[in-house]
């Protein structure tokens, strides 16, 4: 008989998780609070112009392999654009526009020879980039387990001082800057390709960012393969991506996904399963899989067992970082690029909507992250500021005019890798039957759709090697 695992949560979290499960053979029960499918990573229609709008910019590497597989399971990894080698357009503070293009070489000789033939670059910032090689091989902070078990941070579980420990570790660690230059980068290199990929991958600045989960990405950007540094951007609108894809895949399967719908999770010591409430029903699975964010998992449980306090108090201290993004429609194309680095900006990248989705309008993202100075502004001032730096970098935009504007606004979009931050936990928990999932569990990244992924997939197997190989 198969097992009946209730994951709570649908985003790339509890979906991975869900669909690896369904895979298996598990009957599974995905349960999603809002009334639709992504969690962070969703998408609304916009009601003047009708378009399905991200309500953020999300990019994935060639290196993101679970992600990856958990596309190819539901038949979405065609729905990624990747480039056939890394390219980045980027146009300097001063408005100086240049290129860094990788050639397919091995990796990561195809990363030196980029930065070697870069133009904005002077000869001391491309020797300096030599030394970023050996810096990513170096011993450091110890990365997660292939399975989640154990990793760099202290393990959360009901043990406050563990927390306490863990935070006294991570107040040791260096901030991004300050490895880097440890690391002998130099300022121009610094400001033109280190700090624009790691507030993108870390949404927090290389002045507050542990250094340990950018290295994570960049092992897995540079370490392996010239493809795994090539950026993919989806075609479609997130939800359409991977979210319907993977509802489809599980109800397929015997499987019911439920939008609109508040868990209340109910676990305790001993040999006695989870069970989950929600309205007008109440579920008694072998397992259940908590996918939701760190900040909503406290009020998953009415009554939290004392196993897991560690956990719980962690998820309630844990900062967060926000996202802004500005969605602007012109009355003209203002870039043949799909995307360009704006950096020494607010607004660090502008993804060309047009361009990636094959649409007809002039559809431009603006995108800040670690946007807690601007966070609070007004829509207007936001827009204003969007435009003001858009024409500034692009001399195109300088005679378009603004047709229609959407800000979008995500306060706790990630949580935060500052040192110091509470430790994050595993995917077991002391209790029979309940898992952990989410881009805050330990994978050693941050809080990327890789991490999410990784999460969920960690999950599932720990749920299925429980109670089905146990």
């Amino acid at each position: 008989m198969a097992i009946h695992v209730v994951v709570i949560g649908g985003g790339f979290a509890g979906l991975s998780a869900a669909t690896a499960l369904a895979d298996a053979g598990a009957r599974v029960t995905v349960l999603e609070a809002r009334p639709t499918l992504g969690g962070r990573a969703a998408a609304f229609t916009d009601p003047v112009t009708g378009e399905r709008v991200d309500n953020g910019q999300h990019i994935v590497i060639g290196g993101y392999r679970e992600t990856f597989r958990f596309l190819r399971r539901i038949g979405a990894d065609a729905n990624v654009r990747l480039q056939k080698r890394l390219a980045v357009q980027i146009v300097d503070a001063s408005g100086r526009s240049s290129q860094l293009v990788c050639p397919s070489w091995p990796a990561p000789f195809h990363l030196l020879a980029g930065v070697m033939s870069w133009n904005a670059l002077e000869w001391r910032d491309r020797r300096a980039a030599l030394r970023i090689g050996p810096a990513l091989v170096r011993r450091g902070a110890a990365p997660a387990a292939a399975d989640g078990s154990s990793g760099g941070a202290a393990r959360l579980h009901g043990d406050p001082s563990q927390n306490r420990a863990s935070a006294r570790f991570d107040t040791r660690t260096p901030t991004v800057r300050q490895w880097l230059e440890a690391n002998g980068q130099t300022p121009r290199l610094i400001e033109l390709l280190w700090q624009p990929l790691a507030v993108a991958a870390l949404n927090e600045s290389i002045d507050v960012a542990s250094a340990w989960p950018f290295r994570e990405v960049l092992r897995r950007m540079f370490g392996a393969s010239s493809r795994d540094s090539a950026l993919g951007f989806p075609t479609v609108a997130l939800d359409d991506w991977y979210a319907q894809p993977a509802r489809s895949f599980i109800e397929r399967r015997g499987g019911e996904v439920c939008t609109g719908t508040a868990a209340v999770l109910h676990a305790d010591g001993g040999a006695s399963r989870p069970r989950v409430d929600i309205a007008r029903r109440q579920l008694q699975p072998d397992a259940a899989i908590c996918a939701v964010p760190w900040y909503a998992l406290p009020a998953l449980f009415p009554s939290p067992p004392s196993e897991l306090a560690g956990v719980i108090d962690a998820a309630a201290r844990t900062a967060a970082s926000s996202i802004v993004t500005v969605n602007l429609w012109l009355d003209r194309r203002v870039t043949r690029h799909a995307f360009v680095g704006l950096p020494g900006r607010t607004m660090q990248w502008v993804f060309d909507k047009r361009a990636l989705f094959d649409g007809d309008s002039s559809h431009l993202s603006l995108v800040s992250s670690a946007a807690g100075d601007i966070v609070s502004a007004s829509n207007a001032e936001l827009t204003e500021l969007a435009m003001r730096e858009l024409r500034q970098a692009l001399p195109e935009a300088r005679g378009a005019s603004l047709l229609r504007a959407v800000v979008v606004r995500e306060r706790r979009a990630t949580f935060s890798v500052a040192p110091g931050q509470p430790a994050r936990p595993g995917t077991r928990t002391p209790l029979r039957g309940l898992f952990l999932a989410g881009d805050w569990i330990d994978t050693g990244l941050p809080a990327t759709i890789e991490s999410a992924v990784m999460s969920g997939h960690w999950a599932a197997k720990a749920a299925l090697e429980e109670f089905v190989n146990p």
